[in-house]
Parts: structure tokens; C-alpha cells; sequence
């Protein structure tokens, strides 16, 4: 298992944290197997759907056997159990869509990493004093890179990446990595619904790769 130090570096080296779940086995196979060849090497699968465990299963299969040093975190961790089932099928870390303190006691006890979802400067400081070195800022276009700039400096010893709604321009992005995000969460905006219904993996790969571009260019 990567130390959480480790996943914290390759989670920032990215500087994008793509997430998605579909339904379908090979559907979500092949959405990883794209993300790889674009160079993505950490991804959250997200728990939102009955066959999130079983396919998280097979794209951890897919991990060991053809995309060599991929990392697969889970998302979506709402309570204890979940946490549990996920990290006993091989999840590299647990990202939850809010602050659950049972996942954080949970983690800590056999050290893992737990990144939550904090809305909050109360909620960053519980999750601080739970031991969290990752925030995740959600739901990241509601709260905005305002919300970071004037609370950043409180919290200089963590790390901050907002999740949900984050667009897929220069603008957007680099005014997130300008109030001082180490990394930008996409979903839907990236992995679009369009995509995922129709197959489009090749576009899947160009955005990848575009969304790699902006953040390499933002953070210059």
C-alpha cells in the first residue's frame, strides 16, 4: 500500500483528480483505460451506484494487470462500513462528499488516507483535528476560489482541491490554482454524460489530455 505522503504527491504532480462511476463494467473500464493513456495515474471511482463495489473490483484488476502504477481511490464514502468494504477490496484512499467522522477514525486506525468534503472554515477545522492533510472543497462552484483566497491562510499546513462544477477552461482553472489549490477534482465536466452514453473515448482522451494542459499552464 502507498503511504499517504505518497498519495498526496502523486494526487498534486496530477494536479487533476478526474472521478466518475457508471453502471456498466466495461464502460467504466474503458473510461480508465483513456484516462491512463492521456497520462492519468490516480482517478476516484465514485460510490454511487449498486455496482460500485464490483466494478471497482475489476478496475483494480485492470490496475495490477495492464495500467501499471495507476491508483485508485474511492469516492463517495458517506459511513464506516462502506469505508471498510472498499479498503478491504484495495482502495488506495477514501474521499467522502463530506465530513464523516467515523470514516476519519476509521482511516486513521489503519492509516489510510481521508480526504473530506468541507464547505465550511468549521468543517476544515474539525477535519484538520481529525488528522486530514487533504480538503476537499465541495461543492467547489458554489463555494468559488473567493471562498479559498480568504481562508487559505488559516490553514497553512493543508492541502486544498475543489470537486463539482469546476470547468474545463483556462479561467476557471487558473483562478482556482491562483487562490491556491494544489489540485482541481473533475467530473461531469470532463467525463460528460455525452461520452459516457455514446462511447466517445477518443474525445475522452483529448480532453484529458486539454484538462492536463490548462492546470500545467495555470500553475506556471
Amino acid at each position: 500500500m502507498d503511504s499517504k505522503q505518497a498519495l498526496l504527491e502523486l494526487i498534486t504532480n496530477q494536479g487533476i483528480l478526474p472521478l466518475y462511476y457508471h453502471k456498466d463494467e466495461m464502460v467504466s473500464i474503458e473510461v480508465l483505460k483513456s484516462l491512463y493513456k492521456a497520462g492519468i495515474r490516480t482517478v476516484e471511482y465514485t460510490n454511487r451506484g449498486e455496482a460500485a463495489l464490483s466494478n471497482f473490483q475489476s478496475l483494480k484488476r485492470l490496475c495490477e494487470t495492464e495500467l501499471t502504477g495507476m491508483r485508485l481511490g474511492i469516492g463517495t464514502i458517506k459511513n464506516a462500513k462502506s469505508a471498510q468494504q472498499f479498503i478491504d477490496v484495495g482502495a488506495d484512499y477514501l474521499i467522502s462528499p463530506g465530513l464523516v467522522e467515523d470514516v476519519a477514525n476509521l482511516a486513521n486506525k489503519q492509516n489510510h488516507l481521508w480526504i473530506p468534503g468541507c464547505m465550511t472554515a468549521t468543517e476544515i477545522i474539525k477535519a484538520e483535528i481529525l488528522g486530514a492533510p487533504f480538503i476537499k472543497l465541495f461543492p467547489g462552484n458554489i463555494l468559488g476560489p473567493g471562498f479559498l483566497s480568504g481562508i487559505k491562510d488559516i490553514f497553512p499546513e493543508l492541502l486544498f482541491m475543489p470537486t463539482g462544477g469546476v470547468e474545463l477552461t483556462q479561467e476557471n482553472i487558473s483562478a482556482w490554482f491562483k487562490a491556491g489549490v494544489c489540485a482541481v477534482g473533475m467530473g461531469s465536466k470532463l467525463i460528460t454524460k455525452e461520452i459516457l452514453e455514446n462511447k466517445q473515448y477518443d474525445l475522452l482522451h483529448e480532453n484529458t489530455l486539454e484538462a492536463i494542459r490548462l492546470v500545467n499552464t495555470s500553475r506556471v
